[in-house]
Parts: C-alpha cells; structure tokens; sequence
C-alpha cells in the first residue's frame, strides 16, 4: 500500500487519536493524585501509620517511572492500541482491589503495583510514541497538550474526588477512578491504531505515504543498553539527579502531602485540593512558556532558575500554611503552578542535546528518576510526619534539594552525544 486507501474527512483520523490519547493519559494523570487523599482516610479506618501508606504510595511512584521505558518498547514490540488497553484494564484492576483491602500489603499491591505500572505505561512515553507515529506537524503542540491533559487528571479532577471522599467514602472515590479507566478502554481500543498506514494514511503533514515500522522485538534490549551507555557520562547523572529532586519536590510532596498538611493546619481537605487544581490549570501555562523560552534561551540556565525558585517557594510554605486561603496562599499556588511542570521542556532538550537520537529512551530513564526521587519522600515524609508531627522540616528539605538542584543544573555539559543508537 503505497497511497491512502480510505476517504479524507474534514477533521484528519490524527487529530481523533490525539484526542482519545488525551483521554487516557487524564485516567491515568486522575490517579497519581488521588493517593494524597487517602492518606488520612487510611490512616483513620485501618489505624496504619502513615509511613505504612507511604510505603505503597512509594511502590506506584517508583513503579510509574520505571515502567515508562519498557512500555515504550512494548509498544513497538506488540502496538500501541494493545499496551494502551492493557494499561487502562491493569489500573481498573488495582482500584477494585484498593476497594477492599485489609492489610496493607493488599494496598502496596492493588495501589503500588498494579496501579503504578499502568500509570506509568500510559505517561509522556505513551504520549511521545502517538505524537510521532501519526504526526509529520504540528508535534509541539500536540506534546504540550498532551502534557496539559496529564496535568489535568492530575489536579482539575482533585476537586472532584476530594469532595466524594468526604460526602461519600474514600472508596467510592477509587471505584470512580476505576470505572474511568473501564469507560476509556473501548473508546482506545476502536479509536487507537498503531500507525496511520494501518487506515492507509499518512501522518498529519506528511507530505508522503509512511509504511509502518515492523515490530521491534530487541526494543527492550536496547533501551537497557541504552541505559547503560547514558550512565557512563556525567551528564546523565547530572540530568537524572536533577529531575529526582524535581519528583521529590513536586509529586513526592505536594502531590503526596500538601492536602494533609492542609488539614493539620485547619483546612479542609477540599479547599486544598482545589489550591492542587489551581497549581495544575497553571501548569499549563507555565509548561507552554517553558517550551517557547527553551527554543529561545540555555536550557541549563532555566533549569537552575527554575529549580531556585521553587526552593524559596517552599522554604516560605510553612509559615504560608493556615486554616483558609489568604493571598500569601495565592501568590505561592500560582508560582508553584508556573514552575511545576516548566523542568520538563529543558530536561528533555538536553537529553536530545546530549544524547542525541537516544535521547528519547535517555529521557524515559531520567523520567524514572524522577519517580524514584518523588516515592522516596513521599515515604520519608510521611516517616518525618510521625515523628515529628509537622510536616514543616518535609518543605525545608526539599527546599535545600531544590537548591542543590539549581547547582548541580549549571554543570550538564553539552558533551558529544554518547547513546545515538
């Protein structure tokens, strides 16, 4: 098949898999988030420490980051469509089981296992792979949006579960999440395809047909050794150290803790939420600007600025924190919410840099730092909750990580690429 086979409609078959793409990674996005809500729900039904939940909260951010590569070569080995649905079915599958554990290794396995790993088949790898397959232009944008569609199952739908979890009960709030991720499977499975030749069209802007790729059953082997070539450099370590202190210092501990925090403090637990979904409807803006400003200006400059800003950021939240919202609280939602997600664009410029064409797979590794970086404090945070019964030293912590960060962001080289194949 060397032309298109079917009719051109109006709107491109691009565009409607970009869309259902978007639909996935929010069902997805809908459950990293939601773990800061049962924390305090748990900790009162089941009498477990919170170092205890931490521990399968730690398990799902660990396993979402790590899953991230080898999804990506799942996808070329067995398709998209295929991983895709698989995915949505194994995060269904942990959320029923969440529903009804009775000890806590049921939670780290139904939470932290089952439900970490389909997230992470589902996360910017995922996204990346569709954004490449069926589109010639306008890939920027399509990347940026499906990254604001993470963005936003992460935060806009916190709201939403908060407020079930508290008129209703902590588990209707996971069967929610489950029946979401069973809805958008059959919508994945008849919209989704692997490639574009598979309908007999090209790729949105191509200017000619594109045979797809056969499958590539060494796709594992190689993000492995890809791995190991990228680890032999300073700069991976560089660029993977940076982005665990950014796991650290965003899902690790916002994500994790922030709503209780809150509530230590006398706020209700919806109320921070919707300060979380505040931070996610900016985050749009800031990884937009983030993008633009990294075709524009050194990466490694924005990097440091913006790792610099969020450690004051956070150094101020203590003394930020009360039972409402005041416009200290505003002021540090909005700067958080713009400095969010804005490491992403010039992480994976200089991976691309660096790394060159290996680059992508570099970036699913430095993407499982930053998971690992994010499930470590949220474990230890919730160790230094107990002890301590703030979580005041949790925010100077990070706040100092985020200034190592800033240093350590100055000294990635732009070094002969070292992983090209």
């Amino acid at each position: 098949m060397t032309t298109e086979t079917v009719p051109r409609t109006r709107i491109h078959r691009a565009w409607w898999v970009a869309a259902v793409t978007a639909l996935a990674v929010i069902s997805a996005g809908a459950c990293a988030t939601t773990a800061g809500l049962l924390v305090t729900p748990l900790h009162d039904e089941f009498g477990w420490s919170r170092a205890t939940i931490g521990i399968a909260v730690s398990v799902n951010m660990a396993l979402y980051g790590l899953a991230s590569p080898f999804s990506a070569a799942l996808m070329d080995r067995f398709g998209i469509r295929r991983v895709a649905v698989g995915a949505l079915l194994l995060i269904a599958s942990g959320a029923g089981l969440t529903t009804i554990v009775s000890d806590s290794w049921q939670l780290v396995l139904g939470w932290g296992v089952l439900v970490g790993i389909g997230c992470g088949a589902l996360a910017m790898a995922f996204a990346a792979t569709v954004t490449h397959r069926w589109f010639e232009a306008r890939r920027g944008l399509v990347t940026g949006s499906l990254t604001a569609a993470s963005v936003f199952g992460q935060f806009a739908l916190l709201p939403v579960m908060s407020w079930v979890v508290e008129h209703f009960a902590w588990r209707t709030a996971i069967v929610v999440l489950a029946l979401i991720a069973l809805a958008t499977a059959p919508l994945v499975w008849w919209v989704l395809r692997d490639h574009p030749a598979d309908l007999g069209l090209r790729p949105y802007g191509a200017t000619g047909f594109e045979t797809k790729p056969e499958p590539v059953p060494g796709a594992a082997r190689r993000a492995v050794r890809l791995l190991f070539d990228a680890a032999r450099t300073g700069p991976f370590w560089l660029l993977a150290g940076t982005f665990a202190i950014c796991g650290a210092s965003t899902n690790g501990i916002m994500w994790t803790h922030f709503a209780s925090a809150a509530h230590d403090h006398g706020m209700p637990t919806t109320v921070a939420a919707s300060l979380l979904a505040v931070i996610g409807v900016v985050n749009v803006a800031g990884t937009i600007g983030s993008g633009w400003l990294t075709d524009r200006c050194s990466p490694q400059l924005l990097l440091a600025g913006y790792y610099g800003l969020r450690g004051v950021s956070l150094l101020t939240l203590p003394a930020l924190m009360g039972p409402t919202v005041h416009m200290g609280m505003i002021v540090f939602t909005v700067l958080f919410g713009l400095l969010d997600v804005a490491t992403v664009p010039p992480t994976i410029a200089l991976c691309r840099e660096v790394f060159g064409p290996g680059g992508a797979i570099v970036f699913g590794w430095v993407s499982a730092a930053h998971q690992v970086g994010a499930g470590l404090i949220a474990y230890f945070g919730a160790v230094t909750r107990d002890l301590l019964g703030s979580y005041d030293a949790v925010w100077i912590g990070a706040a100092a990580l985020c200034g190592a960060a800033a240093a350590m962001a100055m000294t990635i080289g732009r070094a002969r690429p070292a992983a090209t194949s």
